[in-house]
């Protein structure tokens, strides 16, 4: 018997784990019990307010990351604007730092387990770092996101990566279910759930098999440039020319940054060196150093790009200005607002 289990959090979308819930049962029916379908969580059973004004569901127990079949993660429903506690973002990324991404991370590592998401539940994922390298979609609104966090993002409706299965908006956890009831017990049987539904699928399931089309041959370099490297710092690769020469900068010096998310504040280590017009920087969290990635100075302002692995996995942009001992700026990461960056400098070299 397959078993499907559909993974609740507090502030899942409703109809991201409701519809595909539908579809399977359907196909249950259809099929004299061929599957089973559960409402889980990653801490076991318990009621789970959903992110529409709180409406309980019950989940009936506990996922099994080791269970063969099919796993189903769903997106968030919050604020679509705004940094708040119960904004979308928000509400994943608290998702992602909780016990579900080490459940799903060994799910992944098993040949008998699909690992599906509907909408938001990619970004989960991603945010977790279990999707760097991965071809995957989520809502629209997110896919820059999804882009930054390593992942490559296909604007398709459901993207089949093998043993990952991902849907773009919310309706499309119907397509996801329907193209895993056809995958893995026939296309008799996802037929008759449509006529029953009165709904066809939309679109085609992209999957990498067949002709690569010319447009997508194109892409290939700078999909291999989407994960940023977290590779130890030496030996760096040649930083980019700046746009003048200089032996030193305001920036030189080591620096005690703090990155203010929504999801709660970062504490990095930064330390910056200019020679010959040339940058160079590291920034430290936790244990972790990473380099910078194309540091540029123009002006009074330093740009460059970098990876962070806490309290989730995003590549970020920086663009931040000193006045003298202190240190201002952002750090961006595609449609996500924006993240106040704020410093002091321990070490000068200027």
């Amino acid at each position: 018997m397959l078993t499907v289990q559909i993974v609740l959090f507090d502030g899942f979308d409703l109809l991201d784990a409701l519809a595909p819930y539908e579809v399977f049962c359907a196909a249950a029916m259809m099929s004299n019990d061929a599957l089973e379908v559960k409402l889980v969580t990653a801490e076991g059973a318990r009621a789970v307010a959903s992110g529409t004004q709180g409406l309980p569901i019950a989940a009936a127990g506990k996922l099994d990351p080791n269970r063969a079949g099919i796993i189903l993660v769903p997106g968030a429903a919050g604020d679509v604007e705004g940094d708040g506690p119960d904004s979308v973002p928000a509400i994943l990324a608290r998702t992602a730092n909780t016990e579900l991404t080490g459940m799903i991370r060994e799910a992944l590592g098993r040949k008998d387990i699909i690992v599906s998401t509907v909408c938001g539940g990619s970004l989960v994922l991603a945010m977790g770092g279990l999707l760097e390298g991965r071809r995957a979609v989520t809502h629209h609104f997110g896919m820059d996101v999804l882009g930054a966090t390593g992942a490559l993002p296909v604007k398709a409706r459901v993207v089949d990566d093998g043993n990952l299965v991902s849907g773009g908006g919310v309706t499309s956890g119907l397509d996801v279910a329907l193209h895993l009831v056809e995958r893995e017990l026939g296309p008799r049987i996802a037929h008759a759930i449509e006529e029953l539904f009165e709904y066809e699928r939309r679109g085609i399931a992209w999957r990498a098999q067949g002709m690569v089309p010319n447009s997508e041959k194109t892409k290939t370099d700078k999909e291999s440039n989407l994960v940023l490297s977290t590779e130890a710092v030496s030996p760096l690769s040649p930083p980019l020319q700046n746009t003048f020469e200089q032996t030193e900068s305001v920036f030189d010096g080591d620096w005690d940054v703090t990155i203010a998310t929504p999801v709660g504040k970062m504490d990095v280590k930064l330390s910056i060196a200019t020679s010959h017009g040339e940058v160079h920087g590291t920034a430290t969290q936790g244990d972790e150093t990473v380099k910078f990635m194309s540091p540029v100075i123009q002006g009074n302002k330093l740009t460059w790009s970098q990876q962070v692995t806490k309290p989730m996995r995003l590549n970020l942009k920086f663009d931040v200005t000193v006045d003298g001992g202190e240190l201002h700026g952002t750090a961006k990461a595609g449609v996500l607002p924006a993240s106040r960056v704020v410093g002091k400098r321990l070490k000068s070299t200027f």
